[in-house]
């Protein structure tokens, strides 16, 4: 058996006071002084992945527009290197209003936009954010239009969900559209799918597939007498896979920041680069099944099984020690709303660390954008020996 010493086992009775937080020094790994299950950032990995893919779209010579949707935090958002007039993308207008009252101006919303929601938009534009807008239809086309709102036309580069192909003559409808009433800002696209494959050549091929599709499209409204100023692609597998931008203006990409057991399943990162966990506590045993019981169930890890179709199976996510030290063999093999089973991936006959009630563990999470969801705040491990801190996050549409 594995002894990993931890006084969480004390017993002792805590909470979580953002005030209380702030006293406790990085230095101080038990987190005694958290009611679980609880959200953990890691700044100082949080900030080599930052920095490590502007340092990538620099070399490749295009503007990065990173997408928030993951963070929704605009502490997170402070710490990106970038001046708030930089492009930033979101996923829902509650972020663009919270990003743009926090000084943010220039957003992509990057979800296909729903009619009803124009009148919101142009709100937020009032108060001088240049929001920009995605579609891939005349219907959207021609309330956009209406409504003098700048979008984007959203490119289907590898049959994972909305989109126009390149070759499909709606391409032309919908940019004169736009282009007549002023608002065609230019073509972006998301190779989803990319998420399907691994590693660094398959990744490379499709941020290709992904280049050529975006840039074909802006070639063929340009040849057609309308303007497309911004070819805009990405994702964090192509963004880390792409190996030429010819044509290509801006990337976006947004698990990045944070990454998770699905990245590290496909080789875009390692599980040490993983920037987000959930500390949990453990609260009982059935040693009959070699289960380990956690107060962590799906409500904070969320039902995500990203890693189920992968080679290397997670469960609901990775088992670390309380200092984040990756537990061999260790998962959480079931979730039900708030308890955690933990157990050797191997099955039961297999040994497993001693674990007693109230040890401290962290979780490694499938998906980082929809654990993350599952919380209102970061418990954030600074970079340097000064206190632990808290970012807020935000959710809603």
């Amino acid at each position: 058996m594995i002894n990993i010493s931890n006084s969480a086992a004390s017993g002792k009775t805590v909470g979580a006071r953002d005030n209380e937080a702030h006293q406790v020094t990085s230095t101080d790994t038990d987190f005694d002084d958290l009611e679980t299950p609880a959200l953990l950032l890691d700044e100082a990995k949080m900030m080599r992945n930052i920095d490590h893919l502007a340092a990538r779209a620099k070399k490749l010579g295009v503007t990065l527009r990173p997408h928030m949707k993951t963070a929704k935090s605009i502490e997170v958002a402070a710490h990106m290197g970038q001046d708030k007039t930089d492009p930033i993308t979101v996923s829902t207008l509650a972020e663009a209003e919270m990003f743009h009252a926090a000084g943010h101006t220039d957003i992509l919303y990057a979800v296909g936009i729903a009619p009803q929601k124009l009148d919101r938009v142009r709100a937020l534009r009032a108060k001088g954010c240049d929001l920009v807008v995605i579609l891939d239809n005349v219907a959207q086309a021609t309330a956009v239009a209406q409504a003098g709102v700048p979008a984007m036309i959203e490119i289907d580069s590898d049959g994972h969900r909305g989109g126009l192909e390149p070759d499909d003559p709606a391409l032309i409808e919908v940019g004169r559209l736009l282009h007549d009433s002023g608002t065609l800002r230019g073509v972006m696209t998301h190779a989803g799918e990319s998420y399907t494959v691994r590693g660094a050549d398959a990744h490379a091929a499709f941020a290709e597939q992904e280049r050529s599709a975006a840039v074909r499209s802006a070639e063929t409204l340009r040849k057609a007498g309308l303007d497309c100023p911004v070819v805009s692609v990405g994702s964090t597998p192509t963004a880390y896979g792409a190996r030429d931008l010819t044509g290509v203006t801006e990337l976006r990409a947004g698990v990045y920041m944070f990454f998770d057991l699905v990245m590290a399943g496909i080789d875009v990162c390692t599980p040490d680069d993983i920037a987000l966990s959930v500390l949990t506590t453990v609260i009982g045993h059935q040693p009959s099944k070699g289960w380990v019981l956690v107060d962590a169930g799906w409500m904070a890890m969320s039902r995500d099984r990203g890693t189920a179709t992968q080679d290397v199976d997670q469960g609901y996510g990775m088992v670390c020690d309380a200092q984040g030290r990756v537990i061999p063999d260790l998962i959480m093999i079931g979730a039900n709303q708030e308890h955690g089973i933990i157990a050797h991936r191997n099955g039961p006959e297999q040994p497993i660390p001693d674990l007693p009630v109230g040890r401290q563990l962290r979780i490694l999470p499938n998906h980082a954008c929809a654990t993350a969801a599952q919380f209102d705040r970061y418990h954030v491990l600074p970079k340097g020996n000064g206190p632990r801190d808290i970012w807020h996050r935000f959710g809603g549409w």
